[in-house]
């Protein structure tokens, strides 16, 4: 096995206090959001870790792409009957996850899912390249298949089908909207000692902010 023990690095890029903090987390995403936009990462600065968990609380995660948000929450699609749609539907609590490790930051939020309207998802549907319309027409996500070749194969099928017409919403596609109750904001620090915030919601609908430990 690979010797992992001495891979490491320190964190110097910067420090977060409690002054740079804006009182509204959605402000303070939105701003960490414009600065990984002009750093121009070499890795998404949209993808986000999508953690669900199912009604035994056996978790999963996979990486998703953001797609919009606002003070209401955040926005990303996918198919319903893949394992994380199932698990949404069992299990509404659902938690993000982006790693800006360039900028030495990561956002974490926790929070509740809920299904998108159709007819949001069918404006984001056919807003998307036609391509990858096909594609999710062609893939029953989360399902077991013989091999590369049958979904290509079908994917090719579907989109000589769809070469002059418009590509049908599949019914199992659909969004969701995380409504947020914690936020947490994480800078990297010297010496492991990092700079870690959090955002709770109260009871009063306020945000309470609380430096934690790291």
């Amino acid at each position: 096995m690979t010797d992992l023990h001495n891979i490491r690095r320190d964190y110097q890029r910067g420090r977060l206090s409690r002054a740079d903090l804006l009182a509204d987390p959605f402000q303070q995403f939105e701003l960490w959001m414009r600065q990984a936009l002009a750093e121009k990462l070499n890795s998404d600065p949209t993808a986000m870790t999508v953690a669900t968990a199912s009604k035994d609380g056996i978790p999963s995660q996979r990486v998703v792409l953001l797609k919009s948000y606002d003070h209401n929450g955040f926005v990303f699609y996918t198919n319903q009957h893949s394992r994380k749609g199932k698990e949404i539907a069992e299990n509404p609590r659902t938690s993000l996850h982006f790693a800006w490790l360039t900028m030495e930051r990561q956002v974490a939020i926790d929070g509740v899912a809920s299904a998108l309207s159709r007819e949001r998802v069918e404006q984001y549907f056919h807003a998307r390249p036609k391509a990858s319309q096909v594609a999710a027409l062609a893939s029953s996500q989360s399902q077991a298949i013989d091999s590369r070749a049958t979904l290509e194969q079908r994917y090719q099928q579907l989109l000589e089908q769809y070469a002059e017409q418009q590509v049908p919403v599949p019914e199992q596609w659909g969004g969701y909207l995380v409504t947020p109750n914690r936020f947490e904001f994480w800078q990297g620090g010297e010496h492991r000692l990092h700079d870690r915030f959090s955002y709770q919601l109260a009871a009063d609908k306020h945000w309470h902010i609380t430096r934690l430990q790291p």
